[in-house]
């Protein structure tokens, strides 16, 4: 459908909404753009998106009538699908799309998606570096931090988007069609928003709804519901795995990430070449290998990008070494399974700070992976105290309670010795104490650079 003279309700004024109005109205539709917050600042919003003065912008409740007025309406990923004004325009035929289906629509070229419970921001950040290695035109967006809806008018028949897609936004697809997916694992997060394991798993395998038996589908074989997914798919399935030989796929071998096809094993790379650390984000590279493949990027590219790829900011990023005590910056571990990741790359004792906002998740594995490696563990936000009890229920005592962020640092400074590690994996969400989790890594920063030695 073309979007011209149609009228679409935009819901949340966050940088994804904002971004779909200005795409729509680029496009010459009518927007209706809502807020639930009834105090909005609407001056503010007018002064700093002045094309916003083209719009009807609505703030608090809603007015019956203007779901008579609307032809489409438009999700921001925070806003839920079975919120009751979302479930009256589905009874009312109205369509739902999420921005991620209002850029493809309008937007040109192939489409690399990829999504998972844990890795994509630096597997999307990868394969988008190896794709920018061959092709000339390469976009990066979604989930990343850049709306696909900013960019769909920059693409052309020859750009390579390179797409980071959650649960969230894959709730409100249609026609979403990528040439390549990823599937990179699945672990329970995001209960509060999806109700039940089998509503999330449902999410995350629907990136492969409307693509064709000619696309890809580069999944995890070490993940059980993935490895089964796979082989319902009428897509070509390339599987990955980190823990053993595959008759078909890439695998680690003796430090080496290989790829056999047809019975013949192809040697790409020593692990030591990469500038990443730990399993998962090995995993991560050999997505991206198989994904930047099927691509048709040749082999020399593809190792080139690896080897010149740098960790993703807030994903077991080193900020600095003050007193001999060397410091990481995970914040965007905001779950139990991205958080074990954490931990599992670090090489020495390890005072750990965690806790934030809860998402219904559960820690005890959490907790298991300290294996010996966690010297202390210093907790802050809403979930302090649950993990706190499930902490001691598996033997691990010694802990410390912060009131902020900052107090938690100076903890762990004055925990740490010489030659060993803070490192923030909070396990949580940011909300509450914080905006999101780049503002947790990004204070985080400030303050570990500002300790005196």
């Amino acid at each position: 459908m073309t979007v011209q003279d149609k009228t679409f309700f935009v819901v949340g004024t966050g940088k994804s909404g904002i971004a779909a109005t200005k795409l729509l109205l680029d496009h010459k539709a009518s927007v209706i753009l809502y807020d639930s917050k009834a105090d909005l600042n609407k001056e503010a919003l007018l002064e700093k998106y002045d094309f916003l003065k083209q719009v009807t912008l609505i703030c608090g409740e809603l007015p019956e009538e203007v779901y008579e007025n609307m032809d489409v309406a438009v999700l921001s990923p925070g806003v839920p699908c079975d919120l009751p004004m979302v479930e009256k325009m589905k009874e009312k035929n109205i369509p739902v799309w999420g921005e991620i289906e209002l850029a493809y629509r309008l937007g040109r070229g192939q489409v690399v998606a990829i999504t998972g419970t844990n890795g994509k921001t630096t597997t999307t950040s990868l394969t988008g570096q190896i794709m920018a290695e061959y092709y000339d035109d390469v976009k990066v967006v979604g989930n990343i931090g850049i709306p696909y809806t900013q960019m769909a008018d920059e693409t052309t028949d020859e750009t390579v988007v390179v797409a980071e897609i959650s649960s969230f936004q894959l709730e409100t697809i249609d026609t979403f069609a990528p040439k390549v997916s990823a599937i990179l694992n699945i672990t329970p997060d995001h209960l509060n928003r999806h109700h039940t394991m089998e509503n999330y798993i449902a999410a995350k395998e629907s990136i492969t709804v409307n693509q064709k038996p000619e696309d890809t589908c580069v999944l995890n074989y070490d993940d059980p519901v993935l490895r089964a997914f796979g082989e319902t798919l009428p897509v070509h399935v390339v599987y990955f795995s980190s823990t053993s030989p595959l008759d078909e796929g890439l695998y680690l071998d003796n430090h080496h990430i290989v790829w056999k096809k047809d019975g013949v094993v192809e040697d790409y790379l020593d692990v030591d070449e990469l500038q990443i650390l730990g399993n998962h984000n090995y995993e991560n590279a050999m997505a991206a290998i198989a994904m930047s493949a099927a691509m048709g990027v040749p082999k020399e590219d593809i190792l080139r990008g690896l080897r010149n790829f740098q960790a993703v900011e807030h994903r077991i990023e080193y900020v600095c070494e003050k007193r001999g005590v060397r410091f990481y910056n995970d914040s965007k571990a905001t779950n139990p399974d991205a958080a074990i990741k954490g931990i599992q790359a670090m090489n020495r004792k390890t005072v750990l700070i965690g806790g934030g906002y809860d998402k219904e998740s559960t820690y005890d594995e959490w907790i298991e992976s300290f294996d010996g490696k966690v010297k202390k563990l210093v907790l802050i936000g809403q979930t302090a105290e649950k993990i706190a009890e499930c902490a001691k229920k598996h033997g691990f005592t010694d802990i410390a309670f912060a009131d902020s962020l900052e107090q938690a640092i100076d903890i762990s400074y004055a925990t740490a010795e010489e030659g060993e590690a803070v490192l923030l994996s909070p396990a949580c969400a940011s909300w509450g104490m914080f905006d999101n989790y780049e503002q947790r890594g990004d204070m985080f920063k400030e303050y570990v650079r500002n300790l005196k030695e």
